[in-house]
């Protein structure tokens, strides 16, 4: 069985997972683009009980374009963020795919928000495409 670890810039906060993710996607969405200082955020979502989290984090809640909060956790000394729960898909825990630091993790399977997407972003040309 796969394992995999997620880390913060300073190694304080951690989130080991097991498994494959069930989903890994890009987001071309405007919160993202500001959450990760990047042209968009990519995840992947593992079961909750397919990841274990060590160290501290605060919490901070956002509401989606339709609705839907989502908690993100980040650590408190370097302010990466590790994890978040979305309230739509309760069971299941979203990391930044960044956070694992593996250039070899699995190509995303989907890409949403693309009408915000930058002009010069080419999504993976077999992934599901949602405006």
């Amino acid at each position: 069985m796969t394992k995999r670890l997620a880390s913060c810039s300073c190694g304080q906060l951690s989130a080991e997972v097991i498994g494959e993710p069930v989903r890994i996607s890009i987001c071309h969405c405007l919160a993202c683009q500001r959450r990760t200082g990047s042209v968009f955020g990519e995840q992947a979502r593992f079961p909750r009980e397919n990841v274990t989290v060590s160290g501290v984090s605060t919490e901070y809640e956002r509401v989606g374009d339709e609705g839907g909060k989502v908690k993100f956790h980040f650590c408190l000394a370097c302010g990466s963020t590790v994890y978040y729960g979305l309230e739509s898909v309760d069971g299941f825990v979203g990391i930044p795919v960044g956070a694992f630091a593996d250039p070899g993790f699995p190509t995303p399977r989907v890409s949403v928000y693309e009408e915000r997407m930058h002009s010069w972003v080419v999504p993976p040309a077999d992934a599901e495409r949602i405006p």
